[in-house]
């Protein structure tokens, strides 16, 4: 084949490739924001629980999500640095949130020093102070906020 035998330029399939790289390319953009938008969905939806059950005054349930261990009550020895006595303390209706009526997860983000977890902002009852949550990326476990 030489020059002068070169195929005839398809103007169609040229479009089609054009098209098929655009499309490829706003696919990964659009999956590239989403996954930016959601990266701290997980810990988001952990802490939602957390004020769910703080909500329906199911402080059993919390104190498993707070300390990620479902089954607390079989190895309670585990969690002896906060032990349920001093969570229900802390969150049950004599705490400093009292009981919660309602909540809304307001922020979410990192320590601006960095670290392992994530900061979930939630705001209690309508209180213009907002409560901090800190929730380890691994191993999922809840503890009060180190950037405050």
């Amino acid at each position: 084949m030489t020059l002068m035998d070169a195929k005839v330029y398809d103007e169609a399939a040229a479009r089609r490739r054009k098209m098929r790289i655009l499309v490829i390319i706003v696919t990964l953009l659009v999956l590239g924001f989403l996954a930016y938008q959601f990266r701290y969905w997980p810990e988001e939806r952990l802490v939602d629980k957390f004020f769910s059950a703080l909500q329906k005054q199911d402080y059993e349930t919390a104190y498993g999500l707070y300390v990620a261990d479902p089954n607390w009550k079989q190895h309670s020895p585990q969690h002896s640095l906060y032990p349920y006595n001093e969570f229900y303390r802390d969150w049950g209706p004599g705490g400093e949130w009292g009981l919660v009526k309602n909540y809304k997860i307001y922020a979410t983000g990192e320590c601006p020093k960095g670290g392992s977890g994530v900061i979930v902002e939630v705001i209690v009852n309508q209180r213009a102070e907002h409560e901090q949550i800190y929730v380890q990326k691994k191993e999922k476990t809840f503890s009060p906020s180190p950037c405050s």
